[in-house]
């Protein structure tokens, strides 16, 4: 069998699929298990024309100048992205030994396309849909095998000094106050300037603290150790380090998690862990979450 000669250099998922008589589902698990010469470029998959036609033919060794294959990695152990205080604890109880690197919504998105995580953390708010991360994922990782499951709804808001208590309401009065700074990559730094906007607020009219919170930990001690008036930050933070609290948004945190690795036996530990009558007794000690949602699938990738 040969591959037309006039068809383009790479082929889609589905041009393959065509091109086999299959459904494109086939080709994707075929991708996935590395059973075919494919490419991913920004998410989606791609197949070139030279080394099909060597696959096809059962020559594994590529055409002259064509490149190498490149597949998609086993990814590592690591859950990347937001940081929540209840996933952070769900790990380390779990005994699951998988590791954390939390630095942001966003970077956790990267991490796991390029395979440096098998999970990421985000609540990226879309005002556009009025929802959270479905727009972002599907289109950073629209043909990969991803899926997006939710782990809470949280209680997110401000973290404020208690002298601040009853002073600052809402989003409008945090004019000529200081704020922790989020890293850009953060569901909460992305959330907050929006809210800023939408209440009318300008750049210079707050200023920002120059440490950079990394972490809903480091936005609540910023506060505590008085080096800001005000974090964007969880109901949960408030109540562990003694801050006022006033809330902006009820938000969805979601879990993408790389489909193969859902099934293998660190994710797992901590899936089992997650039924457990701890993990509720857990989530109600720290307060700000509903955890009514808790493992409902939001998107399935291909």
């Amino acid at each position: 069998m040969e591959v037309r000669s006039n068809t383009p250099e790479y082929l889609t998922t589905r041009e393959v699929a065509e091109l086999l008589r299959v459904k494109e589902r086939k080709v994707y698990e075929m991708a996935a298990a590395e059973e075919i010469p494919c490419r991913r470029v920004t998410g989606k998959l791609l197949f070139p024309r030279a080394e099909l036609e060597a696959w096809l033919i059962g020559d594994q060794t590529p055409a002259v100048g064509a490149p190498q294959q490149v597949t998609r990695r086993t990814p590592a152990n690591v859950v990347a992205g937001s940081h929540d205080p209840l996933l952070d604890w769900a790990i380390r109880e779990s005994g699951s030994g998988l590791a954390t690197f939390f630095d942001g919504s966003l970077d956790g998105l990267t991490r796991v396309e390029s395979g440096d995580a098998l999970a990421a953390g985000l609540h990226v708010f879309e005002p556009d849909r009025d929802d959270w991360n479905i727009k972002h994922v599907s289109e950073a990782l629209e043909s990969a095998p991803i899926v997006l499951v939710e782990w809470a709804i949280r209680s997110q808001g401000l973290l404020l000094s208690r002298e601040l208590e009853g002073t600052v309401r809402g989003i409008g009065d945090l004019r000529g106050k200081r704020l922790v700074r989020r890293q850009p990559a953060a569901g909460a730094g992305i959330l907050l300037s929006y809210l800023l906007e939408e209440a009318g607020i300008a750049a210079d009219e707050v200023s920002f603290a120059k440490d950079v919170a990394r972490t809903e930990t480091d936005a609540a001690v910023a506060v505590a150790s008085g080096r800001a008036d005000a974090a964007p930050g969880l109901e949960a933070m408030a109540r562990q380090f003694g801050l006022a609290f006033v809330p902006t948004q009820k938000e969805r945190f979601d879990l993408i998690v790389d489909r193969r690795a859902w099934f293998e036996p660190p994710f797992q530990a901590l899936l089992e862990f997650c039924r457990g009558a701890s993990f509720a007794d857990k989530a109600a000690e720290l307060g700000g979450y509903n955890l009514s949602g808790h493992g409902r699938v939001h998107w399935n990738g291909a």
